[in-house]
């Protein structure tokens, strides 16, 4: 494992898990929480899962690598558009497990302009990128120009 030099640390706190509440320390960050109905629970309307916290956040963490990347090489994806789906299920090997999906869309670049951003913020720069590598079947749909 990679060790990192902490430059930035976020704190959340759930309580009573996929059917509670979850805040970030500061506040700025606050969410109830409720068990989908696909996966038995009552999913109370108005209500997260971890599932949409850890897409919004692999969606807005990617967006800022796919930014870096393209400034790095002088093109501006600065406007590039990333929705991410996080899907949760029953793995082979039992437990549950996730998949993600990434579209990249940017139709101010061309698309092989694009997917190469894509590739090298994926490859190279995005944290969630690096921490589902290996353990999380990440899917791209990249559309440009």
């Amino acid at each position: 494992m990679d060790a990192i030099k902490p430059l930035y640390t976020a704190t959340a706190t759930a309580i009573g898990g996929r059917n509670g509440h979850t805040e970030s320390s500061d506040g700025v960050v606050k969410a109830d929480l409720s068990l989908p109905k696909e996966l038995g629970g009552p999913g109370r309307p108005g209500t997260a899962t971890p599932e949409h916290l850890f897409a919004a956040g692999y969606a807005a963490c990617f967006g800022g690598a796919l930014d870096f990347v393209g400034k790095q090489q002088k093109k501006d994806a600065s406007k590039a558009t990333v929705r991410c789906a996080v899907s949760i299920g029953p793995r082979e090997l039992g437990g549950f497990g996730l998949s993600v999906k990434l579209r990249v869309e940017d139709r101010s670049l061309s698309q092989p302009i694009l997917a190469a951003l894509a590739k090298e913020a994926h490859e190279k720069i995005c944290p969630y990128s690096h921490a589902t590598r290996g353990n999380v079947d990440v899917q791209f749909e990249v559309i440009g120009a």
